[in-house]
């Protein structure tokens, strides 16, 4: 397993610019990861990645785990090959879609039991089965099995939870495997500054490459996930990744960076694409509003991608209200191309040491509601 994968470059006030390397090609931080769940980012070709420069993708062992099995993927020579894919891979652990997708589970020492959520079968996913599943994907940066408890609960419980999670951690970590991957540890501990404190001081004892902060953005009020990050962050290990797990509007990625987060991932701008949501400069822009039937503008007038360079916002309503399949691979694009954008710029900033500007600047036209 590697250890050392992360240099930092660059720092303007927390914000920090970086670079992750992997067998499969550096990344450079920050860095928003589209989702690819079943081996597929929704309505994306893998040249439509390229081509909006996408560093590093995300998998999904849960889904991946039941359809079509790890196994096979494996036969196939590993989740890269599987899906023509040559640049990093990051794969969840499935313990999230364990707890959120399965109605029916069972929390044990040794794992959870749970129902699919497609054909009603049961099955085991315990640390080692994780490992066993992403070990077999292949991909570059494999995320420890930890339980996510739901939110509220009690500190009591949270504190419950946390020992399981830090027990299961030590597990994957005594996994084998393969030489080029590395495996990330969650700290976890919910709003509880204490919590979370020790939770990463026993996992940083443990040494993983990368942490991440999971059970953030699951019901608690925006002001308090950015006053947390702004609080903790800073105090995560410098000399690695940092991963900000789920979090993904446009702003709360920049409070993530503001913070000191380098990893960033969502299905918010496809799945909000698909519900015809292009995610703009300005804010939000709702293209089934009558006020865009018959109007000429690109979708985002100060966006150089593809679709914005040709379509118009007449067009792509038409497509979107005739059920085309074209209107949401189009609004995926811009929108995921808009999110690497961002994080570009931000990189750059940091690099001249005008993040802050840059953060105000963004934050202005974001909010000032002119698709509204």
């Amino acid at each position: 397993m590697k250890d050392s994968i992360y240099t930092l470059e660059a720092q303007s006030g927390e914000a920090r610019a970086g670079t992750i390397v992997t067998e499969h090609g550096e990344i450079q931080t920050p860095i928003f990861m589209p989702v690819g769940t079943r081996a597929s980012v929704k309505g994306m070709w893998q040249e439509d990645l390229e081509r909006m420069n996408a560093q590093i993708i995300l998998g999904n062992t849960y889904h991946l785990f039941l359809r079509p099995g790890h196994e096979l993927i494996d036969r196939m020579g590993g989740l890269h090959k599987f899906m023509s894919w040559d640049k990093p891979i990051l794969t969840d652990s499935g313990g999230f879609q364990v707890f959120s997708l399965s109605d029916l589970n069972k929390v044990t020492e040794e794992g959870v039991e749970f129902q699919s959520h497609i054909d009603g079968s049961r099955h085991m996913l315990s640390p080692e089965k994780s490992m066993e599943i992403q070990k077999a994907l292949g991909s570059d940066i494999v995320m420890i099995f930890d339980e996510c408890p739901k939110l509220p609960a009690t500190k009591e419980t949270l504190r419950t939870s946390m020992e399981l999670t830090l027990r299961w951690a030590k597990r994957c970590k005594d996994y084998g495997l393969q030489p080029h991957q590395s495996l990330f540890s969650i700290i976890q501990g919910g709003l509880y500054e204490d919590l979370r404190e020790e939770c990463m001081e026993r996992l940083v004892e443990m040494d993983f490459p990368g942490y991440a902060l999971g059970g953030l953005s699951v019901g608690e009020k925006n002001e308090q996930m950015v006053s947390f990050l702004n609080s903790f962050t800073p105090k995560m290990p410098q000399n690695k990744p940092r991963y900000l797990m789920g979090v993904g509007k446009p702003l709360d990625i920049l409070n993530g960076i503001r913070a000191g987060i380098d990893m960033f991932d969502c299905v918010l701008p496809t799945r909000n694409a698909r519900n015809g949501q292009f995610l703009t400069k300005h804010g939000p822009l709702n293209i089934k509003k009558e006020r865009f039937k018959e109007d000429p503008l690109p979708p985002d007038p100060s966006c150089e991608c593809p679709v914005c360079t040709r379509y118009s916002r007449t067009y792509v309503r038409h497509l979107f209200n005739v059920g085309e399949y074209l209107a949401g691979q189009l609004i995926t694009f811009h929108n995921l191309f808009f999110y690497l954008k961002m994080v570009k710029d931000a990189r750059a900033a940091i690099i001249e040491d005008k993040f802050d500007e840059y953060y105000k600047e963004f934050y202005k036209n974001y909010t000032s509601d002119m698709h509204k």
